[in-house]
């Protein structure tokens, strides 16, 4: 344990190519449940929680840690399992997740273990949608449920996916329905939170849920003779997905002739850690941390402006 809770924080800034690093740990029970080390800021013992009248269930109190305050969420509760009990024996992995830092209580915390997203696996298809994982994989023949924290955070403290009316103007509504964006993300949450932002700036959009689906797709648009730099104005990517990581897709983007002079926006929860260097390695042309509506909207409006829409300029541009 003394191990996992001493590297951490190093193991935080390290970027893999088509890797990732998880930290696994248990709620109730022998399933063993992942988290990406990159949104782990410290792993720590529970400390003394102070309640908070009227918050969700969800959120067992508030601690005050590193001369901060923050939430302490039940990772059990949260995913419709029971409470965790004996707190004071049970961790709290500190997150950052969309700039916001919070803590999930966990029964207990096993080890990190590095892998290649290409043993990740999005969930058995007929799993539906009320399920809480964004992927699933193995380890010694035992699965491994990576969890969709996004959607619990979205449920706990929803956040605004409306666009400011000053962005979406007349002149925007009468062009941007000629446009499509393909946006891809692992989290259902996040990919309807998207789409949602960006559909109200007017244009129509394609959805995929990892970056070899991305990937597959724009090869099959070439094998059946269509642009896909004409067919879409831009690619809207999250960075964590299974199969095919956000950096990985557009490596393969950039390095296609056909394909790389498409307009690619690498969008993710990782905030607090985000290498800004590997953005640039990779060739992506813009980043934007989870999760902004009007940012993300003006974004697309000026990918328009560059294409030759009559959208005026917006203010200070």
């Amino acid at each position: 344990m003394a191990g996992v809770l001493d590297t951490v924080n190093q193991r935080t800034q390290l970027v893999g190519q088509n890797r990732l690093e998880l930290l696994l740990f248990r709620l109730q029970g022998n399933q063993i449940y992942g988290i990406n080390v990159f949104k782990v800021k410290e792993v720590l013992q529970c400390p003394n929680l102070t309640s908070m009248p009227k918050s969700d269930p969800v959120v067992r109190g508030i601690a005050h840690i590193r001369g901060g305050t923050i939430p302490i969420m039940d990772l059990s509760l949260a995913t419709g399992n029971a409470p965790l009990t004996d707190l004071k024996n049970k961790f709290v992995i500190i997150t950052e997740y969309n700039m916001k830092t919070q803590g999930f209580l966990v029964s207990s915390v096993e080890r990190i273990i590095n892998m290649n997203w290409s043993e990740i696996h999005p969930p058995p298809k007929g799993t539906g949608n009320a399920h809480y994982l964004t992927a699933v994989t193995k380890l010694n023949d035992r699965m491994v449920e990576i969890i969709d924290v996004e959607k619990i955070l979205s449920e706990v403290a929803p956040m605004t996916v409306e666009v400011s009316q000053s962005i979406v103007t007349e002149a925007m509504a009468a062009e941007a329905p000629s446009y499509h964006v393909l946006v891809v993300d692992d989290s259902k949450i996040a990919l309807k939170q998207t789409t949602r932002c960006i559909e109200q700036v007017g244009v129509t959009t394609t959805k995929l849920m990892d970056g070899k689906a991305a990937w597959e797709h724009l090869l099959g648009m070439l094998d059946e003779g269509k642009d896909p730099r004409q067919e879409y104005l831009m690619i809207i990517s999250d960075i964590e997905m299974p199969e095919m990581d956000g950096y990985t897709l557009t490596a393969e983007i950039r390095s296609h002739p056909q394909l790389k002079d498409m307009y690619i926006m690498l969008h993710t929860s990782l905030s607090g850690v985000f290498n800004e260097a590997m953005v640039k390695k990779v060739g992506a042309d813009n980043f934007l941390p989870k999760f902004k509506p009007d940012e993300l909207a003006e974004i697309v409006v000026h990918q328009i402006e560059k294409r030759g829409g009559v959208v005026p300029a917006l203010d200070g541009e």
